[in-house]
């Protein structure tokens, strides 16, 4: 164990490195339709900045996370819950503007929407914190930091169905699942720049605090002369401002490298065998293209699977990292110092194994592993409630464990199956519907979860809904929803879209006539 948390302290930063180098290894190394090298190539020099972007797009999302850690009683339980829970409502809801919007635009230009104006809506937080630390606030913080954080959902909201609706150009179905895990390695590893740099920074940036060259200039960019009552303060604002600098740099990267389709990048037209195959002139209005989600039965069960994943990936996400943060996990502190990064390796697992599974043991059918990483998380939600208190070890792997199945689905669902049915035409609506069911679970968790865990200003025996407020609550809610997603993946087990299952048969048989040849 010392030698885990000497290796996690001293070499994060290079083991992400190796984790993206892995990645990157693995994408050049399946070529299952034999691509030419020059095709792969450039399909990596378009996915690799849209998926950065995407990645620094978590970072300036989930640093209200960190933030709510850092101010302390300034932000409760309830407010953090009802912060997040308004921001992931809009998040979810702007899809069905925005995804019928990115359906015509592209990918490129939704992705440079969302980084701009997720960068302005960080500085605007940063602002807020500053008002907020310094005590000059002169409104409500959890409206004002509500409203805010509303907007940056909003902007949010346009990355996720860029990068897909750009890979359903670039992917064929039966490489998608490898693109599912790089999908969610890119989550993950932005969760880590989230919580483990996110953390870092405001480590830098507390008064009085020591360091090198780099602490110097963070404190003198954001900290100097900042004084309440004649006493230093903590510069928690720098956690909104350097992700919004991050993400504007980005943005010229990619108007420089991103093209929509291989077309534009002079390749000949590819067809991806998916739902839009052979269809591929014909015109979409929007009403149209929301009804390939909300008249297909078969959509909104993947939206439903998508639901449960938001509640177990942000159920575990947020509340562990507060959870440790207020009760003391003896011999297991480990998990909430490099919380991003032991996210950050286990989603790339989860993401892979979706995707490996998918594709090769299931013909690029996504609801089997899908069941599968739906089970994993009924066991490891029990186990989680019985050892809540008594196994810090135990349930940090367990916290773990859920991330991982659940940035499995989020990947199936969000950035493969509603590809694969929506189609290329229709893909930012579909995939963008989907997620935003995710994150419409997500609010869900952050609003009950916040309310039935134990609150710092109303006491221990407070109830709400007439249940007695306990961590025990926080395990046990997502129990359910991991069953409902379960019956959900079992219930389409089966389903490809038609034009995958002539592609699947088309190379079945053309492998038995190749190995009917004699020799």
């Amino acid at each position: 164990m010392e030698f885990i948390t000497y290796t996690l302290d001293h070499y994060a930063n290079p083991i992400v490195a190796l984790c993206l180098a892995a990645v990157i290894w693995f994408y050049f190394r399946s070529n299952p339709l034999r691509h030419s090298h020059w095709f792969t190539i450039r399909r990596f020099i378009n996915w690799f900045p849209l998926g950065m972007t995407y990645s620094f797009l978590y970072m300036g999302r989930y640093n209200l996370n960190v933030s709510k850690n850092a101010l302390g009683t300034l932000m409760t339980k309830e407010d953090f819950g009802t912060i997040f829970a308004v921001g992931t409502v809009v998040y979810g809801f702007s899809f069905l503007v925005n995804g019928p919007l990115v359906d015509k635009i592209g990918g490129k230009r939704g992705i440079l929407i969302a980084a701009i104006g997720s960068a302005i809506a960080n500085v605007l937080l940063g602002v807020l914190t500053y008002f907020t630390v310094l005590g000059k606030l002169h409104m409500n913080m959890v409206v004002a930091y509500s409203t805010l954080y509303a907007v940056n959902m909003y902007f949010q909201s346009y990355g996720a169905v860029s990068i897909i609706k750009v890979k359903a150009y670039w992917f064929h179905v039966r490489e998608r699942g490898v693109f599912g895990a790089i999908f969610g390695s890119l989550i993950s590893i932005g969760v880590y720049f989230a919580f483990d740099w996110g953390q870092r920074i405001v480590d830098l940036t507390k008064a009085n605090s020591a360091g090198g060259w780099f602490h110097d200039a963070l404190q003198k960019l954001f900290a100097t002369n900042v004084l309440v009552n004649g006493k230093a303060v903590d510069a928690t604002w720098a956690v909104f401002f350097i992700p919004a600098a991050i993400m504007i740099c980005w943005v010229f990267i990619d108007v420089w490298l991103i093209k929509d389709t291989p077309e534009q990048a002079k390749f000949p037209p590819f067809d991806t065998a998916d739902a839009s195959s052979g269809q591929m002139h014909v015109q979409l209005s929007t009403l149209d293209l929301l009804k390939k989600v909300f008249a297909s039965k078969l959509m909104l069960l993947i939206a439903l699977i998508g639901l449960t994943s938001g509640i177990f990936r942000n159920g575990i996400q947020n509340w562990y990292f507060i959870f440790a943060a207020e009760v003391k996990q003896p011999g297991a502190e480990f998990y909430l110092k490099h919380w991003g990064l032991l996210l950050c390796l286990f989603g790339i697992v989860g993401g892979f194994f979706g995707g490996w599974v998918s594709d090769n043991l299931f013909q690029s059918r996504r609801a089997p592993p899908a069941a599968m990483l739906s089970a994993l998380v009924i066991g490891l939600t029990i186990l989680m409630a019985v050892y809540l208190f008594s196994a810090p070890l135990f349930l940090g792997l367990c916290c773990v464990l859920v991330v991982m199945a659940s940035v499995g689905l989020t990947s199936l669902m969000s950035g493969t199956a509603a590809t694969d049915f929506g189609g290329r035409k229709a893909t930012a609506t579909c995939s963008g519907i989907v997620d935003g069911c995710t994150y419409l679970g997500s609010a869900i968790q952050s609003f009950f979860i916040g309310h039935l865990v134990p609150s710092e200003t109303i006491g221990e025996k407070a109830t709400f809904l007439g249940l007695t407020r306990s961590w025990h609550w926080w395990p046990l809610f997502m129990v359910p929803f991991a069953i409902l997603g379960l019956g959900v993946a079992i219930k389409i087990w089966h389903h490809l879209p038609e034009a995958t299952r002539r592609y699947n048969a088309e190379k079945a048989m053309a492998k038995a006539a190749a190995a009917s040849v004699p020799n």
